[in-house]
């Protein structure tokens, strides 16, 4: 899912709370330049490389890459996850 998609459906019931989400969002992930680790190991895929960010209420899933990070999924937490995103 989109980060888009996710800042559509908190904007129904309040659109201040979507655009405060989507800064979060975007100044947690910029963090991830300085400290790319900082995310914690994704539970359900214990491999190496592979972190995630919990950001209330999603779940931002990322990679690390020699020096660069990619951003690999965003979901609401409640989701089932889905490992063949990540295989």
């Amino acid at each position: 899912m989109a980060l888009d998609s996710i800042a559509d459906y908190i904007a129904l019931d309040n659109p201040e709370a979507a655009r405060f989400f989507v800064q979060k969002v975007s100044a947690t992930v910029k963090q991830l330049v300085r400290f790319p680790r900082s995310g914690s190991c994704i539970p359900e895929v214990p491999r190496k490389g592979l972190r995630q960010l919990v950001i209330k209420p999603c779940r931002v899933f990322y990679r690390i890459k020699g020096d660069h990070i990619v951003i690999l999924y965003v979901m609401r937490s409640e989701q089932l996850f889905r490992k063949e995103f990540f295989e």
